[in-house]
């Protein structure tokens, strides 16, 4: 089973983690919730608590598939401020492995040099963050071992774009036909 790991910080957009999240696991992603904070239960960018399968301590990331980062402020910058998560990625994409980001989330794969020369999106006004990349504008953009989503009214888009890339296309389509997408 293809296995996707979904991190969230202080300030997470909750309608991109939840969507995405409740997305993957629907297309056989087995999927784990991570917080890089020092509690389970994160508070999102609208005060809404969503409690991590796991804290980032504890976690063996060895088998990902792909790791997710949602948006929402201050939670982007909480991602990019944390340096674990920083190493994390620069191993997993330097594997040729998915890493995956939605809204002003990009930032953080901007900032690690993931994004120069590739198609990309992110929430409006956050392009200047992509460091180098083709911002497109688009609802999703996949290129390479990167995804990236412009931002919460198309996190269904942003979570079969990572089914698609994990699964195969046939089950991403029965997952968005189920979906009513």
């Amino acid at each position: 089973m293809k296995k996707a790991f979904v991190f969230l910080a202080t300030g997470f957009e909750e309608t991109e983690a939840v969507g995405t999240i409740d997305v993957l696991r629907r297309g056989g992603i087995e999927t784990t919730v991570v917080s890089i904070t020092a509690e389970r239960t994160v508070k999102g960018a609208h005060n809404l608590d969503v409690v991590a399968d796991a804290l980032f301590d504890e976690v063996d990331f060895s088998e990902a598939d792909a790791l997710v980062l949602p948006g929402g402020m201050p939670g982007s910058n909480n991602l990019n401020a944390f340096e674990p998560l920083k190493a994390l990625l620069k191993k997993q994409y330097d594997a040729g492995k998915w890493v995956a980001a939605i809204c002003a989330a990009p930032l953080v794969l901007g900032g690690l040099g993931f994004l120069k020369g590739r198609k990309a999106t992110c929430y409006p006004s956050f392009e200047p963050t992509l460091e180098s990349a083709i911002a497109t504008g688009e609802a999703v953009e996949t290129d390479g071992n990167v995804i990236t989503g412009k931002g919460p009214g198309l996190v269904f888009h942003f979570g079969l774009a990572i089914v698609e890339a994990l699964q195969g296309k046939a089950i991403a389509d029965e997952v968005a036909e189920g979906l009513l997408v």
